[in-house]
């Protein structure tokens, strides 16, 4: 397994509409990335996260493996996946992939 970790940081007044985001995005990620093994992804937010205050949200979208993380970046779907990003919030998302420990 392979997690992508979507980070937004922000400050007091950073955009980020946690409706659009929970409601269209992340289903749109799921849908878009699915069929190259996302199995699921996990949202936690700000007050989720208290000891990190500039963190607005994060996500972990856990792939079946690091080839489906890889294909699914690389993929031409994924640019409308970054494009939708501008319609929940004016933060440019930090990106990282991380391998569970076992």
């Amino acid at each position: 397994m392979s997690v992508l970790m979507v980070t937004y940081v922000g400050d007091g007044t950073s955009r980020f509409d946690r409706k659009y985001y929970d409601g269209q995005h992340i289903p749109f990620v799921e849908r878009t990335w699915g069929p190259f093994g996302l199995e699921r992804a996990e949202v936690f937010y700000t007050d989720d996260v208290g000891n990190y205050p500039d963190v607005v949200a994060m996500c972990l979208c856990h792939f079946v493996d690091r080839s489906g993380l890889d294909r699914a970046l690389a993929a031409p779907e994924s640019a409308a996946v970054a494009d939708d990003i501008a319609n929940f919030s004016d933060i440019t998302p930090m990106r990282t992939v991380v391998t569970p420990a076992s």
